[in-house]
């Protein structure tokens, strides 16, 4: 069967194409990118005039929980809320229950990932068994089984040694280590960023150089085994600044931030009269480390815009916030909090695509992020002008921990294409 979509303006930093285009699919491929009003026989039109058709978006960081915390998420679950939330592929963190250094767990994984039929899931296995930090995994047989990365995200790699036995070891693969940058001893019991507004709220405080320290330290390793490393979540100013010296040097480093760290600041947690849905790990900053990651979204030092989706049950959010678990649950309002770059002429909406689709699929070696003739047909269809209403309730996610909940936001996916399917956003 062939499907046009008719008159909408195409967005595809991998083709440097934004203009007015039409796409043709068959066979779940892209068939050709067509000039406005081309003469298709035989095909079913959609009309998307005044919509943006860009490549389908890629989360590289989400976490499902299952196996072992279906309570806060299951695979079928979350990977219905990327769809809702734009997102046509997501990589899955290797901290559930048990973590997922098996291949059997990366299988079980994929194959629940295909049987829900929502967005494709990608697991990403852990550097070290149990992500203990102690043992590497047995990253060989899962990256046969599926991996298209490695992290113990959640946890550091404390053990120096043995992130660099990993480093060394994923040259073969090609895979990216996907490194959560904190050192334990320097975060301790903090809870928020270590400033005087956490003094005046009297919590403890995580220091920017918990995240910093390991930031160089991670990025000497990459240096010195020549190997790439992916670092995870970055929230501070010195940790950019980290990053851009050794891109210059020509480490082989990428990164990411998140919308909550370009959009919100340690403030959150006075203004929200300590609301355990701003706990974040790492922290919420300040002012001037949110102003550097958007200068450094812009400039390319940052490569991938990521939701970190973390999901939790109310139990262990609707709690003191000295105890409450961190995380926000990101996949749905994710486009929307980056789109507000946009209109308000930070980012360039091709600039945008690339963070959420063509870089993250470079980083992991996805056959994505571009619409290119003969790739797969995995398109998310944005109106940039819908104006809508955060409502956690309502998400698909069973997560409804959100720092963003009854925000008015304008922008939103309002159709997706896997393979040429379209999945019905209701």
């Amino acid at each position: 069967m062939k499907l046009v979509l008719r008159g909408g303006r195409l967005v595809d930093p991998s083709q440097k194409i934004d203009a007015r285009r039409d796409i043709l699919i068959e066979n779940g491929k892209v068939r050709a990118v067509l000039k406005p009003k081309e003469k298709v026989s035989g095909a079913k039109e959609i009309n998307v005039s005044g919509l943006v058709i860009a490549p389908g978006l890629i989360d590289i960081h989400t976490h499902l929980r299952e196996p072992g915390y279906e309570y806060k998420e299951t695979i079928a679950t979350g990977a219905l809320a990327a769809v809702y939330g734009g997102f046509t592929s997501i990589a899955c963190m290797p901290n559930t229950d048990p973590v997922n250094d098996s291949a059997s767990i990366t299988e079980y994984i994929i194959r629940r990932g295909q049987s829900a039929g929502f967005a494709r899931v990608y697991p990403i296995g852990a550097i070290s068994k149990g992500s203990r930090g102690e043992e590497l995994s047995e990253m060989a047989s899962l990256v046969e089984s599926g991996a298209v990365g490695f992290s113990d995200d959640g946890k550091p790699v404390m053990n120096a040694d043995l992130m660099r036995r990993a480093l060394e070891y994923v040259k073969g693969f090609d895979k990216p280590i996907i490194s959560h940058c904190e050192d334990l001893n320097l975060t301790a019991s903090g809870v928020m960023n270590e400033s005087v507004v956490s003094t005046e709220l009297g919590l403890p405080g995580v220091p920017s150089a918990s995240e910093e320290v390991m930031v160089a330290r991670d990025i000497i390793l990459a240096g010195y085994t020549k190997s790439r490393i992916h670092l995870a979540h970055l929230s501070t100013r010195g940790s950019i600044e980290l990053v851009r010296m050794a891109k210059e040097r020509g480490v082989k480093v990428t990164c990411e931030s998140c919308p909550h760290y370009f959009i919100l600041t340690q403030d959150a947690v006075k203004q929200s009269g300590y609301d355990p849905d701003t706990k974040v790990n790492p922290p919420l900053r300040s002012e001037d480390d949110r102003e550097a990651i958007i200068e450094a979204l812009a400039d390319g030092t940052i490569d991938v815009i990521a939701s970190d989706h973390a999901p939790h049950n109310s139990a262990v959010k609707e709690v003191e916030f000295p105890v409450a678990a961190s995380g926000i649950s990101g996949l749905e309002t994710s486009l929307a909090l980056s789109l507000r770059l946009v209109r308000e002429k930070r980012l360039s909406l091709s600039r945008l695509i690339e963070l959420m689709s063509v870089n993250p699929a470079r980083i992991l070696g996805l056959n994505a992020g571009t619409l290119k003739p003969g790739s797969p047909a995995d398109i998310t269809v944005i109106d940039l002008e819908k104006k809508w209403k955060v409502s956690a309730r309502n998400f698909k996610s069973l997560g409804k921990n959100t720092a963003f909940d009854g925000w008015a936001l304008i922008g939103k996916a309002v159709m997706v294409f896997i393979d040429g399917r379209e999945i019905k956003l209701e």
